[in-house]
């Protein structure tokens, strides 16, 4: 397995192999952070297929009382591993990592992600990562469907850090 910053040629079998909702594509508005330097979009190859993927997003979550509890603080964001037969085997790990790596390289002194309350799975792994609960909060997002129709959703989560050497 290989971790790499996505490049623009990644996109479409990123699309292909791990379809998003919606249009654009997930993949290419995270492409599109990190072309602008908001954002560093990193991608876990196996054998030339990507199996997961996540966002570090520099300038943090985007919810207003992690902003305010957790300033300067850049966040993991939307880490996933797909197909599901792949989790649990150091992919997401891998990823986090990288994201820490990269956190770190830059100077900051924390790096933090949020996870949905009914995700224990992916909370057990965060904090088996040395993340620990902070700030419990609303995410809120939307995307639009194949016809055109938006969707708003309101996952509640708890946004975990930790501190980087």
């Amino acid at each position: 397995m290989k971790i790499s910053e996505c490049r623009e040629e990644d996109l479409a079998l990123l699309e292909q192999h791990m379809p998003t909702l919606g249009a654009p594509s997930r993949h290419a508005l995270r492409f599109a952070r990190h072309a602008e330097g908001t954002g560093t979009y990193l991608v876990a190859w196996y054998e030339g297929v990507p199996v997961g993927s996540c966002e570090v997003r520099w300038d943090g979550c985007a919810a207003p009382e992690i902003q305010a509890a957790h300033p300067g603080y850049p966040e993991v964001n939307g880490l996933g591993v797909w197909p599901g037969t792949l989790r649990s085997q150091g992919i997401g790990t891998a990823l986090i990592r990288a994201a820490e790596e990269r956190a770190s390289g830059r100077g900051a002194a924390g790096i933090g992600l949020g996870v949905e309350k009914n995700n224990p799975r992916a909370e057990a792994l965060y904090k088996r990562l040395g993340y620990r609960p902070a700030t419990p909060y609303l995410d809120c997002w939307s995307y639009q469907d194949g016809v055109g129709v938006t969707h708003r959703v309101a996952d509640a989560c708890t946004f975990l850090v930790k501190e980087l050497p």
